[in-house]
């Protein structure tokens, strides 16, 4: 393991159990209540983060001062310019994630934007709406997902309090998504399925070697590359699956039965993974097999991307006798075959 371990974490999400949430939906009545009052506090200035507090009970008398927040910061209903404005300063900077309230207890967290993808966390554990969660996208899956008489096709991004995929419906809001949140995957289409054909998805893994000024994109556990994918081994790989931005984690490529199967290692063929999904950030891997390189199959050719490398196409045996054997061979599913 020293190699891979020591040199690229692959990601940093830990999935946890799923467990079912139980829940308790907001009434028709303060449903209405708020698609007429949230225009009206728009208009008047007044911060949708002051303002949420009525959504739960707070006291009417702390929710705004003179047209501004009384917290420490309100989000500006501005679907446009994401900004915040400090209260009593008039200042205003860029937002790098909005946030939002939230009701309910139990909401899973996901790590793609799939409802059946893995858990990466819960959102209200122990009691309704007592987290907030920011978000700096959202993603129209296409897929309705219902709680009651609320519905959306979306998912929102979470960067906090923790990193993954939540539906819209757990977010206490009137809207069927998220407002001042940019979307990936408008128009109500279905998010991309892995791949297209082997030579599609090693063409695409290819691009990465040459996409830097022509030097290989550098290796990131927290940034995205320009195509929006993040620059670690499963964001590489979900890359060159199509999958939804920025990727799914190497757990999910394990244990998503929508996006691999398990295969034994005489199956292997070009776009093929070997997954070693077991541990945390600092053991976690995966690459994409090309090609066997003996008729001996004592090593074979892979695309992959490494800590303090970035993008690779290089000889390993990974998964193989004498290799590293906790990595195990899987086959995207999209190939059908």
């Amino acid at each position: 393991m020293y190699e891979h371990s020591s040199t690229h974490p692959a990601d940093t999400a830990t999935p946890t159990d799923q467990t079912a949430r139980t829940t308790r939906r907001r009434s028709p009545f303060r449903r209405t209540v708020w698609r007429g009052v949230l225009p009206t506090v728009a208009a008047a200035g007044i911060g949708v983060t002051g303002f949420a507090g009525l959504a739960h009970g707070s006291d009417v008398g702390s929710a705004t001062t003179g047209g501004q927040s009384a917290t420490a910061t309100g989000l500006s209903h501005d679907s446009s310019a994401r900004t915040f404005r400090a209260a009593g300063t008039g200042s205003v900077r860029q937002a790098a994630a909005a946030d939002f309230p939230t009701w309910g207890t139990r909401w899973v967290v996901h790590a793609t934007a799939d409802t059946g993808s893995p858990a990466v966390g819960m959102i209200n554990k122990t009691a309704p709406g007592q987290d907030r969660i920011t978000a700096d996208y959202q993603v129209d899956t296409g897929r309705k997902v219902c709680e009651g008489s609320s519905c959306s096709t979306f998912m929102a991004h979470l960067t906090g309090p923790v990193s993954g995929f939540l539906s819209v419906v757990a977010v206490d809001i009137p809207q069927d998504r998220l407002p001042g949140v940019p979307v990936q995957g408008g128009g109500g289409q279905p998010q991309p399925q892995p791949g297209g054909s082997r030579a599609e998805m090693l063409n695409r893994a290819a691009t990465w070697l040459t996409a830097n000024n022509g030097a290989q994109v550098p290796y990131s556990q927290t940034k995205a590359w320009k195509d929006g994918y993040r620059q670690d081994c499963s964001g590489y790989v979900s890359m060159a699956l199509g999958l939804p931005t920025p990727g799914t984690n190497t757990v999910g490529l394990a244990t998503n039965r929508g996006i691999t199967r398990p295969i034994s290692l005489g199956e292997l063929k070009p776009g093929d993974l070997l997954i070693d999904a077991s541990g945390d950030n600092n053991t976690r891997h995966v690459v994409i097999f090309e090609k066997w390189n003996n008729d001996a199959h004592s090593s074979y050719t892979a695309y992959e991307q490494r800590g303090d490398h970035g993008t690779d196409h290089r000889t390993l045996t990974y998964g193989l006798p004498g290799g590293d054997a906790e990595f195990k061979p899987y086959r995207p599913v999209k190939f059908g075959d």
